[in-house]
């Protein structure tokens, strides 16, 4: 049962994949991850902001980002302003305050959300598909009895179930977090 297990793996992945990319979109709360992938230009070499500096929370709505060299600030200020965020330095430390999002804004990110969320489900299918397809073969290929068959359709059936759930509860908390004022 090989291919469950591979089915499985890749299915975790995906909802890895998922909650990663859910959390990159900003929310009426700040999270590093907003910023700690930008791509920053420093000294001709392209890096991270989380390769730069540490970034922290500093609550209600502001990030901080405290730049280990001090000639990096000017680069990072760049990359985050690029990203469309407004950032204030002093120091080493790199301030960016998230405004509260206005009810417009707030509707789009629900509408990019569930996008996100729909993209991630035909993923799935798909995957679901093509999995199945390969039940198929190794039956033809008299890999499995027809029993075997049907327990392993069944049972990847019911991970994607799972996946779906899984995907619709990441969706409901992000969705609860936009619509927080």
């Amino acid at each position: 049962m090989e291919i469950l297990e591979k089915f499985k793996k890749e299915t975790v992945l995906l909802v890895e994949s998922f909650k990663k990319e859910i959390m990159a979109v900003r929310g009426n709360r700040p999270s590093p991850v907003l910023v700690e992938n930008l791509k920053v230009d420093y000294f001709g070499q392209s890096l991270l902001v989380k390769q730069l500096g540490s970034i922290s929370i500093a609550p209600p709505r502001e990030i901080d980002i405290s730049v280990w060299d001090k000639n990096a600030i000017p680069a990072v200020v760049k990359a985050v302003e690029t990203a469309g965020f407004s950032a204030n330095y002093e120091d080493k430390l790199i301030r960016i305050h998230l405004p509260p999002l206005n009810e417009e804004r707030r509707q789009e990110m629900v509408k990019i959300v569930k996008k996100t969320g729909e993209g991630f489900r035909i993923q799935l299918r798909n995957h679901r598909d093509e999995t199945n397809k390969e039940v198929a073969r190794s039956f033809e290929a008299k890999e499995l009895n027809e029993d075997q068959k049907f327990k392993l359709k069944e049972n990847i059936q019911k991970n994607v179930d799972f996946v779906n759930q899984e995907i619709e509860n990441i969706l409901a908390k992000k969705i609860k977090e936009l619509e927080e004022i």
